[in-house]
């Protein structure tokens, strides 16, 4: 499903235009979902560089893909890493993102003895008022804040970031990287890459990032100020942040949103008893489905407003924002924290994506054309293409030989922009 629109007014003339992409949160399957999307947009379109952008954005899982793009990591070597697992520079483990937070459940089960003591002390007194909730309030504290340990996060971000010339620090990035997470104590969104927010290392910033309530403990960091602040998912607050991108005067943003709520009304395709899911209601699939559907009704709904209100705000820059199909069973079915089906999601987005710019060729090629970008017939009219099969063979190289290979391709972007003026 593609959201476009086209700018109603005349932008500034200037040499290059100016392109920056923002990229919601999903946990991991979400993530899968994005780093399909992205791969369809890198192969579909010439002239478009997802490593070189004028801004990045990333919210949640979708900060990693932000800051690994930022960084000159391509989208084949991210599926590389993610999907096939023949990377010569990232070995990936599902399991260092679910390794359970022992630290925080010692730390609640040693409150234990301490909270005991009060209750016997208040019943003693008589204060107890059969007061059930507050008992169960009190009680509450000694569940874990998050089932997982998110410092393996941040150690495998951290390694990735600080090799074969990558920077682990925003202010030594060539391009603008945004990381957002929110303050759990106020509420307000926090921008690392930012002003005041800079100096936190980027690994770290991702892990704050997509510390989602629950799944993962609260990210503890100091301000400037010397303040303690606990920081959690970003989407929190709002579900792509695209609004920080389009206030660095791009002139087109692309945005992608991997979770929207299912609605099975809307397959025209497929027949209704052809699908293992199709005579389940959401409600039947328990809790998890029900709060899966309001999770992602409440992030498409906050999104869908912000993307009616951008055009008249920024009526100069072009918006053209991915998202899944709202009938995509498979992806709604799946365990939103599973890493076992990426092959699968990823596979999903990359034709997804390619579907939707294929049927939408004659609206976005204009739009496209305006920034130098041009669809490529032989790959979007390829329907039963496949992301693993045409990904390049995995280059060998060392840290020295990505770190040159690296700046050759700098100095052969400059001397591009150049020769474009």
């Amino acid at each position: 499903m593609l959201s476009l629109h086209a700018a109603h007014a005349a932008r500034p003339t200037r040499s290059a235009p100016r392109i920056g992409l923002a990229i919601a949160g999903g946990g991991p399957v979400g993530a899968m979902y994005e780093l399909g999307a992205l791969r369809a947009l890198d192969e579909a379109c010439d002239g478009l560089d997802l490593t070189r952008l004028d801004c990045y954005v990333g919210v949640s899982s979708g900060a990693f893909f932000a800051a690994g793009l930022a960084n000159g990591m391509d989208t084949a070597e991210l599926c590389r890493i993610f999907i096939t697992g023949d990377s010569s520079d990232v070995r990936f483990r599902p399991e260092t993102f679910l390794r359970p937070a022992l630290g925080e459940y010692l730390k609640r089960a040693a409150s234990l003895p301490g909270l005991a003591s009060r209750l016997m002390r208040d019943a003693w007194s008589g204060r107890t008022d059969s007061r059930w909730s507050d008992l169960l309030t009190r009680a509450g504290s000694l569940v874990p804040t998050g089932l997982f340990d998110n410092d393996a996060v941040e150690h495998f971000l951290r390694d990735i970031f600080t090799r074969r010339g990558r920077s682990n620090d925003f202010r030594k990035l060539a391009r603008p990287l945004y990381v957002i997470g929110v303050d759990l104590d106020s509420g307000e969104a926090v921008r690392f890459g930012d002003k005041g927010w800079d100096d936190v290392p980027i690994s770290r910033a991702v892990q704050a990032s997509a510390a989602l309530p629950g799944l993962y403990p609260p990210v503890e960091l100091r301000d400037k100020q010397g303040r303690i602040r606990h920081i959690v998912d970003g989407a929190l607050r709002r579900t792509m942040h695209a609004s920080i991108v389009l206030d660095r005067g791009v002139d087109l943003l692309l945005g992608i949103n991997p979770l929207v709520p299912f609605n099975p009304g809307t397959d025209a395709g497929e027949s209704a008893q052809a699908h293992r899911f199709s005579d389940r209601r959401i409600a039947q699939g328990g809790l998890p489905g029900v709060l899966s559907q309001t999770l992602r009704t409440m992030l498409q709904s906050r999104m869908q407003v912000g993307l009616a209100r951008y055009p008249q705000q920024y009526p100069q820059i072009d918006q053209v924002v991915f998202e899944p199909n709202a009938a995509d069973r498979e992806l709604f079915y799946t365990n939103i924290f599973s890493f076992s089906a990426r092959r699968r999601i990823s596979q999903l987005a990359y034709r997804n994506t390619l579907d939707d710019l294929r049927k939408r060729r004659a609206q976005l090629e204009p739009v496209l054309a305006r920034h130098g970008i041009h669809l490529r017939e032989d790959v979007i009219a390829d329907r039963p293409r496949s992301i693993v099969a045409h990904l390049p063979p995995a280059p060998r190289t060392t840290d020295a030989t990505a770190s040159l290979g690296r700046a050759l391709d700098d100095i052969q972007h400059a001397l591009d922009r150049r020769h474009m003026v």
